[in-house]
């Protein structure tokens, strides 16, 4: 399976996921209402995700996690298409469930809850 396959796996069931290409050329920017949680470059290898904090991306960035997502908030961290499918899809839910949590309570209710894995 390649590896955007496996990110749309993880993804795509997700309450309210969706997935766009909002700059066109390839991107799969995967969003719940409305909010990025997940994106695939056109051309960079990995997908870019939400941490919780400034210091969490740093330190999963020097523990080897992944890298500083390029265009993205410090916040954000790339994981390379080398990441094993149980670490990336803690990571996209990880991202997912910080982005739904910053939606307004009435975006939040109108999204069906998520079953933990």
């Amino acid at each position: 399976m390649s590896f955007r396959a496996r990110v749309h796996a993880i993804c795509e069931p997700l309450p309210g996921a969706e997935k766009s290409d909002p700059w066109g050329g390839g991107h799969d920017a995967w969003k719940v209402g409305g909010k990025m949680f997940a994106c695939i470059g056109a051309t960079l290898p990995g997908v870019s995700v939400k941490t919780a904090d400034v210091e969490t991306a740093s330190m999963l960035i020097d523990a080897g996690v992944g890298i500083k997502a390029p265009y993205f908030h410090r916040s954000w961290i790339n994981l390379p298409e080398s990441t094993e499918t149980p670490e990336l899809s803690h990571r996209i839910c990880t991202s997912y469930d910080i982005v739904r949590a910053g939606l307004t309570k009435k975006a939040q209710a109108a999204l069906p809850a998520r079953e933990e894995a």
